[in-house]
């Protein structure tokens, strides 16, 4: 550069000083523009909240298949799993009511029921739920359970609502008239049929559900659930750990001693053997007969309250206070 500087003479020594001399102005010039005309752009990184977290609460779980499950609950969550239970993802449902029970047909059909009778159906796997059309009613109608037996889904809730569906949940029909009177669970083989309610009710059907008969039982406590492996042998669970027995197709039912003061919210005909579960965690099981029952839990150290306890293979899926997957006795909470 000094060579060339020598070459070009005193005329280029002044060029250079004239740069060096405007670089400082040229500099501030250059900031002053970018602070007043060049907008940054904020950068925000969207943080998407878990499928399931601590706060939420499940009612219900189905599965459909072994690797694949719904479950549904507070705040219209419903989230679902294609691998057995390992991941799962929220699904859109539009609503913000609680859903308080789940049925599906296949991997793709499924229906949920909750909170002032909202029932969400879907045709896709749950890419979208749409909102069923039901029957107008003056009452909020909770719907408490919805099952499915030989294609056709039953929902029951608050003021006596018994609901069905033939359509795969689309559109529903009210199957009894409304009263002052909750049902909480359903249960059919082929034409007969049985629901059970608060103060001991127990109503049966041997027309598939176009009439109705109750049973008049001394025991007045509430039933939660009620569940036959065949036409003439059944359970049904209720409040401070009622059991009750019948092997006439629900004609007559007799008490089981109680095992434990905690309700039993839901009973469950597990292949060869019955599962009922309820509040802190207990789990009282019997085989065929139903003749002898035993307390245990569904896992040491486990005191949440459970709704519903559902078999998919060789693992079981639990809802109530949280979601869990219990597999070989180790019992693992999603989202924890």
């Amino acid at each position: 550069m000094l060579h060339s500087l020598k070459r070009f003479g005193s005329g280029a020594r002044a060029v250079v000083n004239v740069i060096t001399s405007t670089l400082p102005i040229a500099i501030i010039g250059g900031l002053l523009y970018a602070g007043f005309f060049v907008k940054a752009e904020a950068v925000i990184n969207k943080v998407e909240p878990k499928a399931v977290e601590r706060r939420d609460n499940f009612f219900s779980v189905v599965a459909p298949s072994e690797q694949v499950a719904w479950a549904a609950g507070t705040g219209g969550k419903i989230v679902r799993t294609d691998d057995g239970g390992r991941t799962w993802h929220r699904q859109n449902t539009a609503t913000y009511e609680n859903l308080q029970g789940i049925a599906a047909w296949d991997a793709q059909h499924a229906v949920a029921a909750g909170n002032h009778g909202v029932i969400l159906f879907t045709a896709d796997g749950g890419n979208s739920w749409k909102a069923a059309q039901v029957p107008k009613s003056d009452n909020p109608n909770k719907l408490f359970r919805v099952h499915i037996f030989d294609g056709v889904a039953w929902a029951v809730g608050e003021f006596g609502s018994l609901l069905r569906s033939d359509d795969k949940g689309a559109t529903w029909t009210r199957a009894m008239e409304e009263k002052d009177r909750a049902w909480n669970d359903i249960c059919f083989r082929g034409q007969n049929g049985w629901l059970v309610g608060e103060f001991g009710t127990v109503m049966r059907t041997t027309d598939g559900g176009a009439t109705w008969t109750e049973n008049e039982l001394e025991n007045k406590v509430s039933l939660m659930g009620v569940e036959f492996r065949d036409d003439q042998n059944g359970v049904a669970v209720g409040l401070t750990g009622t059991l009750m027995v019948t092997s006439d197709g629900g004609a007559t039912w007799r008490d089981v001693p109680p095992l434990t003061r905690e309700h039993l919210l839901d009973i469950a005909w597990d292949e060869n053997r019955w599962v009922a579960v309820g509040d802190k965690g207990v789990m009282v099981t019997s085989d065929a007969t139903a003749s002898e029952w035993k307390l245990g839990r569904i896992s040491e150290g486990d005191v949440s309250w459970r709704t519903q306890i559902t078999r998919a293979g060789n693992h079981y899926y639990v809802s109530g206070a949280n979601l869990g997957v219990l597999e070989g006795g180790k019992l693992t909470i999603v989202g924890r």
